[in-house]
């Protein structure tokens, strides 16, 4: 099947040329403004898109905006009769891949649409295997391929299948949420309840209720019988957040719960309700510690702490930066609607110099706010809030030089997953393709730009 091109041109001599000059070797397509190159555009797979910068009374500039926010972008050239540097660099933030001058040269367009289709095959190709990253070791949403995230993917699809209780520890904002549903949906209850409590936000009597439930009448406002999470989660999992939260009470009968009987009473009963809850739990203290100063029972963190996971923080992970990176640019731009792709270097620079007290979700949250400043294609340093530019401004001459140590970007890390996936297979190119879901004559091509030569 032949790559698919549109040309939109006001000029009828234009089109029409065009088409008769490159549909020997592509499936071409016409159109005379926005609205028709956009019906083009929703209604068939365009891979290229060459658009003029003028189209009557309409700007070209914006055909390429609306053009990258769909599901499936073309890769946009623009071409004008009105060549200038200024306008090169403009069509260039609006996110085209290149630029083209009229009276057209039939030859170099040719050209240029290649090179586009090359680097767009070879952008999706990078994009697959980012997904079979995060569909082999992502493990619902918890991207990362550092040795220390490997590690806690191990134990989670080790975990997953048993009854076990479980303990994750991390800093806030490593992703133990995240960790909690993924064994959830691992296990062999994916279908039933997963249900979450963050025992901080509540207070010691109104977090007893909500786990345990309680009878009409056990306190003021108690007018009617309240069904706790506990039996809300019967047959499920329990996510209970920030563990080291809870008071001495409610360690008590906790404890009780996680017992032999597994049962229960609401709070004003006294009848025993039993429970089949697979019981997560996590915490951002050392729970050790508090155990030695008498702030939690030993006893309750002993059950707690069947199988403990602990996620480490994103400072000491950096090599999984760029695939986060990636990921979140990638969900951000659809939700925004924005063409944005990647960082400029001196963005990319201050990203991996900085420290990331609040971890994942601070990552998270400074790329939105990127995505949501970008005016172009790329986020510069400009794009993001103080914090990030003051370490960019810090961290220039200091990367000018080289990466800091253990940095890894994005052509290593798909360097780092193909080795893994060679190692595996034991050399055979056919089985590591299949593990890396992509074919075997990509994965040659990959090996040889990369410049791989596997020792088997």
């Amino acid at each position: 099947m032949n790559p698919t091109i549109l040309i939109v041109d006001d000029e009828k001599h234009t089109r029409d040329g065009l088409r008769s000059s490159l549909e020997d070797d592509f499936d071409v397509y016409v159109a005379a403004d926005i609205g028709e190159a956009l019906r083009v555009l929703e209604g068939d797979s365009i891979d290229v898109m060459v658009t003029d910068l003028r189209l009557g009374g309409e700007d070209g500039m914006q055909l390429i905006d609306r053009a990258l926010a769909l599901p499936k972008p073309p890769v946009c050239i623009m071409m004008t009769a009105y060549g200038s540097v200024d306008t090169a660099v403009e069509a260039m933030k609006h996110g085209a891949y290149d630029f083209i001058t009229k009276p057209l040269n039939i030859d170099r367009l040719e050209i240029l649409i290649n090179r586009a289709l090359r680097s767009r095959d070879s952008e999706r190709e990078n994009v697959l295997l980012r997904q079979q990253v995060d569909a082999r070791y992502g493990l619902e949403n918890l991207i990362g391929n550092s040795p220390a995230m490997n590690e806690v993917f191990d134990i989670i699809r080790q975990v997953a299948p048993s009854r076990a209780t479980v303990l994750i520890q991390g800093e806030s904002g490593t992703g133990k949420e995240l960790v909690a549903r993924a064994i959830h949906n691992l296990s062999g209850r994916p279908k039933q309840k997963f249900v979450a409590v963050h025992c901080a936000a509540l207070s010691p009597q109104l977090l007893e209720s909500e786990l345990f439930g309680h009878e009409r009448g056990a306190f003021t406002g108690a007018i009617e019988r309240r069904i706790g999470r506990f039996e809300q989660a019967n047959g499920g999992t329990l996510f209970l957040d920030e563990i080291g939260e809870i008071d001495g009470n409610l360690q008590v009968k906790l404890l009780r719960v996680l017992g032999e009987d597994r049962s229960f009473e609401r709070v004003g009963g006294n009848v025993p309700i039993k429970t089949d809850v697979r019981l997560v739990a996590a915490t951002n203290k050392n729970l050790e510690k508090m155990v030695a100063e008498g702030k939690f029972r030993d006893d309750l963190f002993y059950r707690l702490n069947v199988v403990q996971i602990t996620l480490p923080p994103l400072r000491e992970r950096k090599e999984d930066i760029p695939l986060l990176v990636s990921s979140f640019l990638k969900q951000f731009a659809k939700e925004n609607a924005k063409p944005v792709r990647e960082l400029t270097g001196e963005a990319s620079e201050a990203i991996l110099a900085y420290d990331w007290p609040g971890n994942v979700r601070e990552l998270r949250t400074m790329l939105e706010h990127g995505v949501v400043m970008a005016t172009g294609a790329k986020i510069g340093l400009r794009d993001f809030p103080h914090t990030l530019r003051q370490v960019g401004g810090k961290a220039a001459a200091k990367w000018s030089a080289r990466p800091p140590e253990g940095y890894l970007n994005l052509h290593e890390s798909e360097h780092r997953l193909i080795m893994r996936a060679l190692d595996e297979s034991k050399g055979n190119r056919t089985e590591a393709a299949k593990r890396l879901g992509i074919s075997r004559r990509t994965l040659h091509r990959r090996l040889k730009e990369l410049n791989i030569t596997p020792t088997s």
